[in-house]
């Protein structure tokens, strides 16, 4: 078997990320071009300054955000905390005078990933694009009148995040449980610069701007929210770190098939690779 057959049967376990940016539908066609050329100064400068090396990180272009991996020689930790600390602070920086700010949802996972002459794929990358495009990212997003939303998947807080470590702070997540097409997941949600957030009540089944004009979005009654309660992450722990059946913590249930999507023409599970095209304009 020759080095490429081996490269596309063989997994190796990194970092994922996926950026999206907040209500990109409503950018017409000048202003979203500038819009992605902030999100790549802001991440890009990030890795600059987190000395990660660019050889390190495969990206790839989706249109209204970015899909990285990173290998597993860089340290987790390294991500998520001094690059997650800059790509905050790039962010807020870019937004300075801006009408209307960019918002980021990032999600992030670590899991087998197969590289390919087109891309990246695996249930790895799946679950963190799932997690950036969560209805409940994009809730909390608006709910606390944030720039960015970390949302991690349960074993990477388990692993990592709730060990800490440089500009990593544990007590800063909530968690809630999200139903995917998959099943049940619990995420951990984290505002930086911020305590752990509220994890917001279920809004009325009105579609609001995000979910008229951005497509990328689950639609109908399948998007119906069952929240079951609400609380920060002390709430939701046991002294062991473990989910406890009968505390208070925050449990919040999305159902519906998160693959879905029209732009990024994802249906079955998930769309990686770069596409073109926009939807809709800015409103007032």
């Amino acid at each position: 078997m020759d080095h490429d057959a081996m490269d596309l049967t063989e997994a190796r376990y990194e970092l994922v990320i996926s950026v999206d940016a907040r209500r990109s539908g409503e950018y017409d066609d000048v202003d979203k071009q500038r819009m992605r050329e902030r999100i790549y100064r802001v991440l890009e400068a990030a890795f600059t300054h987190a000395k990660v090396a660019r050889d390190a990180v495969h990206m790839e272009d989706r249109g209204d955000g970015v899909l990285l991996s990173v290998v597993g020689r860089i340290a987790v930790t390294r991500l998520l905390g001094l690059w997650m600390v800059e790509v905050h602070e790039n962010l807020r920086d870019e937004n300075r005078g801006l009408r209307v700010p960019l918002g980021l949802r990032v999600g992030m996972h670590v899991g087998p990933v197969r590289h390919d002459g087109r891309g990246i794929s695996g249930r790895a990358v799946d679950l963190a694009c799932r997690l950036a495009d969560s209805p409940l990212a994009r809730r909390l997003l608006d709910a606390e009148r944030a720039d960015l939303v970390l949302v991690t998947s349960q074993s990477l807080y388990e692993d990592v995040v709730s060990s800490g470590g440089k500009f990593i702070e544990p007590a800063h997540y909530s968690s809630a449980r999200l139903e995917l097409k998959e099943g049940e997941v619990t995420a951990w949600f984290h505002l930086p610069g911020r305590p752990a957030p509220e994890i917001p009540t279920a809004a009325p089944a009105a579609p609001d701007a995000d979910r008229a004009d951005d497509v990328d979005d689950v639609r109908g009654a399948d998007a119906v929210e069952d929240v079951r309660g609400a609380g920060r992450v002390e709430d939701a722990l046991g002294v062991d770190g473990e989910d406890r059946a009968d505390g208070p913590g925050a449990h919040y249930t999305v159902h519906g098939d998160m693959s879905q999507h029209s732009d990024n023409v994802y249906q079955q599970p998930v769309h990686i690779g770069r596409i073109t095209g926009d939807a809709g304009r800015r409103k007032g």
